[in-house]
């Protein structure tokens, strides 16, 4: 990884992922090394290492080196059986180098969600209720892509319950996400969730009515939540107007 260090890179990355001070990845450190060039070392390599070496690059100060050894964890396990558990464990004992929206979206659902495919998924639940970052957070939702796309909606929909008026809006953007990707599996289930009571909304204001979920969804949750809406339809959303 270092030998493909491009100091020409490393500012534009600095600002993408928003490493200013008081931003969400300050003090992030980068070595200028685009994720295309990071993967092909990745492949180059996974087999040649173990949880030993990826300790040293997991708590490396460099972004692309903790990916580098997030996307070797994930190589391993899915081509080796008997390491599932480990890789499982390492990854939820350095969740705390799991520190920025790309080392989650491009590691924690073809591990964990594919982990718990078979399983119990509290953790999930745990993790988006009682995280101790927004990283964390963002892991209990991004993770149930692998169960979407295996045909299993509901922990999608009751964890994005849990964040629903979260304040951050990296999380917005997660579960809008998530919510589309629902939605792609089944328009007509996500549509009962929009229009559904948001069990913490306030009454509404013209009565007791409750609160549909997508009145009180933020607006960019509920913007990436509709993307792939018709424009009609996206719009009678954004007005209020769908009942």
């Amino acid at each position: 990884m270092l030998s493909h260090a491009d100091q020409s890179q490393v500012a534009g990355l600095a600002r993408f992922f928003k490493t200013g001070p008081g931003q969400y990845g300050e003090g992030d450190k980068f070595l200028g090394i685009k994720v295309p060039v990071t993967r092909a070392v990745v492949k180059e390599c996974w087999r040649q290492v173990g949880l030993p070496e990826m300790e040293d690059c997991i708590a490396s100060e460099y972004h692309e080196v903790r990916l580098a050894a997030l996307l070797t964890l994930v190589e391993i396990f899915k081509h080796d059986s008997s390491s599932r558990q480990a890789c499982v464990d390492f990854y939820l004992s350095h969740t705390d180098r799991i520190n920025n929206w790309d080392l989650v979206d491009l590691s924690c659902y073809p591990l964990l969600g594919e982990w718990l495919l078979d399983k119990d998924r509290t953790l999930l639940y745990d993790l988006s209720r009682r995280g101790r970052t927004i990283w964390e957070q963002r892991i209990g939702i991004v993770s149930t892509m692998t169960i979407i796309r295996h045909g299993q909606l509901a922990d999608t929909f009751a964890i994005a319950d849990i964040l629903l008026h979260h304040p951050h809006d990296l999380i917005h953007k997660a579960v809008g996400w998530l919510l589309r990707e629902a939605g792609k599996r089944d328009k007509a289930a996500l549509e009962k969730y929009l229009k559904g009571t948001d069990p913490t909304a306030a009454p509404a204001p013209s009565g007791n009515a409750a609160t549909p979920r997508y009145l009180s969804m933020p607006r960019t949750m509920l913007r990436y939540t509709i993307e792939k809406f018709s424009e009609a339809e996206r719009q009678e959303y954004l007005s209020g107007k769908v009942r």
